[in-house]
């Protein structure tokens, strides 16, 4: 899990110095740290479907970080955070 994080970490350096109009149009800026502290959130949620949504909306994230599309994924970040936050 840890070089998971670390390996998403520096793809989130990577892709936001690469494309940073990307990371600017959005809220929350796809990183390593927004990433974890996320995570975090969504485990110390209550079970049901807003955990669930929000789950589906990190694992989307990591995806697209991993793919290189920082703009995708801070959608997919900020959805994940709306989504633990609003159910």
């Amino acid at each position: 899990m840890l070089n998971k994080l670390l390996a998403v970490a520096a793809i989130a350096a990577l892709a936001h110095a690469v494309s940073p109009a990307d990371a600017a149009r959005v809220k929350a800026s796809c990183s390593g740290d927004n990433l974890s502290k996320t995570e975090t959130m969504i485990e110390n949620m209550a079970d049901g479907e807003g955990k669930i949504a929000a789950q589906k909306e990190i694992a989307a994230a990591q995806d697209a970080l991993l793919s290189g599309r920082a703009g995708v994924c801070a959608a997919h970040l900020s959805k994940a955070m709306h989504a633990g936050t609003v159910r």
